[in-house]
């Protein structure tokens, strides 16, 4: 394959995404020529099926449920009537409201050139793009970046062409037809996405089954976490079925939903449903973009090394196309990278930084984590302290009825360096944020500590924790000399 002499852009990038997006937008700010393809909408899973709708349908469920806990504050409210489609109504606000963000105008503002079609890669230095207005135009440029995103995995299950199935996808676009909550509502998979979706549709009125082959739900957590997780959404009435496998699907005639079929130990149970979510992960985007021709691909995944560079090192990946992290900060955060090392990856390039990765469970409580957890502190082979606080002694936990929670953090043993932080409380994913920022720049626990925090808040359990390590690890010898000292000086 011939490189060009010339080349019409610095940089293409694939994918209008969050990756996508800040990809191209750094490249821009630092002058360079750029194009970005996108065939759907702009803003990606994570302002039109992700993030955002999710994040506001929990809102809306959230309302429900504090109208039905009022009563334990003296404010007596009668069963919250729940109006479906101004619910969804919410949801399509809140996306309108931060649409203009992500749109084709802000970013044409910005210097960056968008062409609204399919890219496919020709060669490793040329694009065509199928525009969506009609007709193509073929570009070339000297490094390309591609952010396709992810979509959800849909397992080959018999009978699943039987029924509608849902995904997290295609979920907002049916509720929006629903005049009601759906009244039974199977939810296929025990990860983050199944537990917020289970206990939203719970608190507005669906009857829920949520259903996992492993023997807990979020498996990735520590035993604590997910059985916390666990009991919030059995209080929300949620049934959890864990240990369960998937066999098949059947189509019930003349109605909508249909029946799912598990297994538990040999024995099957059958599980009617109107609606059925699958939300078993997602997978990478990598078809129809001349990927394969390029030889890009291992086992439909692309191949990348620490400085997201392909086996050609002009074209690179970010976001959740790449992994393996398929988090929205996670794509902003491997953007950067992206951007300099294709732009100047000759001269200076710069390995991703997966040090410190935090992510978040958004159910109620909510559930946050950074670093190292018990689970991969024990794998690795890494000693560690554990420091607990238990939120219901929180002040401020009391008073608003959020007692629910801990603060969870691993320590180098005999020291305070943080090695790893999990948090189960009202809004956790908050709290954390004050760990972050301590292990990014190697404070730890005592610094911490000597820090002012109002009162009375929640993030005094951040605090509290640190004192509760204090505590732990005072020194005996010059307690034991201060009490003596302090005899004598009272003599």
């Amino acid at each position: 394959m011939q490189k060009p002499k010339k080349f019409d852009r610095n940089l293409i990038v694939v994918g209008g995404g969050a990756a996508g997006l800040v990809t191209a937008y750094i490249s821009a700010a630092i002058k360079a020529k750029v194009t970005l393809i996108e065939a759907g909408k702009m803003g990606g899973d994570c302002l039109n099926t992700g993030c955002v709708p999710s994040k506001a349908l929990i809102m809306c469920a959230r309302q429900a449920h504090r109208a039905r806990c009022a009563g334990e504050f003296g404010v007596v409210l009668h069963e919250p009537t729940i109006n479906f489609p101004q619910v969804m109504q919410h949801i399509r606000e809140s996306i309108k409201t931060i649409e203009p963000n992500d749109s084709v105008e802000r970013y044409n503002e910005l210097g960056v050139e968008v062409l609204k079609g399919t890219a496919e890669l020709i060669d490793p230095w040329t694009v065509k793009t199928q525009l969506n207005s009609g007709g193509e135009k073929t570009l070339t440029a000297r490094a390309i970046v591609l952010a396709t995103g992810a979509e959800p995995s849909v397992p080959p299950f018999p009978g699943l062409d039987q029924v509608n199935y849902l995904t997290s996808d295609t979920l907002w676009e049916r509720f929006s037809q629903l005049k009601t909550p759906p009244h039974r509502l199977v939810l296929l998979g025990g990860g983050a996405i199944g537990c917020e979706l289970a206990q939203a549709m719970a608190r507005l009125g669906s009857e829920v089954v949520l259903v996992e082959r492993s023997d807990t739900i979020l498996l990735e957590l520590d035993a604590d976490v997910s059985a916390a997780v666990a009991e919030a959404l059995t209080l929300d009435g949620v049934k959890i079925l864990t240990d369960h496998e998937a066999v098949e699907f059947e189509g019930v005639p003349d109605r909508e939903g249909g029946i799912l079929i598990v297994e538990n130990k040999g024995d099957r149970v059958k599980l009617e449903f109107d609606e059925v979510i699958l939300a078993l992960g997602r997978k990478a985007k990598v078809t129809d973009e001349g990927l394969e021709n390029l030889d890009l691909l291992d086992n439909g995944r692309l191949k990348l090394d620490g400085y997201l560079r392909t086996r050609y090192p002009h074209i690179l990946a970010a976001g959740d196309v790449a992994g393996p992290y398929q988090f929205t900060h996670m794509a902003s955060h491997q953007a950067w990278y992206a951007a300099v090392n294709a732009l100047f990856g000759d001269i200076k390039k710069f390995a991703v930084d997966y040090s410190l990765v935090p992510s978040a469970v958004f159910v109620d409580p909510e559930v946050a984590t950074v670093g190292l957890s018990e689970k991969t502190a024990s794998e690795q082979g890494v000693n560690y302290e554990i420091t607990r606080y238990d939120i219901e002694h929180l002040d401020r936990a009391i008073v608003d009825g959020a007692r629910r929670g801990f603060v969870k953090v691993l320590t180098v043993p005999g020291k305070d360096k943080i090695l790893g932080v999990s948090i189960v409380g009202e809004n956790a994913a908050e709290l954390i944020a004050e760990f972050i920022l301590a292990m990014k720049h190697g404070l730890g626990l005592n610094k911490i500590l000597s820090t002012i925090h109002i009162y009375p808040t929640m993030s005094e359990a951040n605090k509290f924790v640190a004192g509760n390590w204090k505590r732990a690890h005072a020194p005996a010898a010059i307690l034991r000399f201060l009490e003596v000292f302090n005899r004598w000086r009272r003599n």
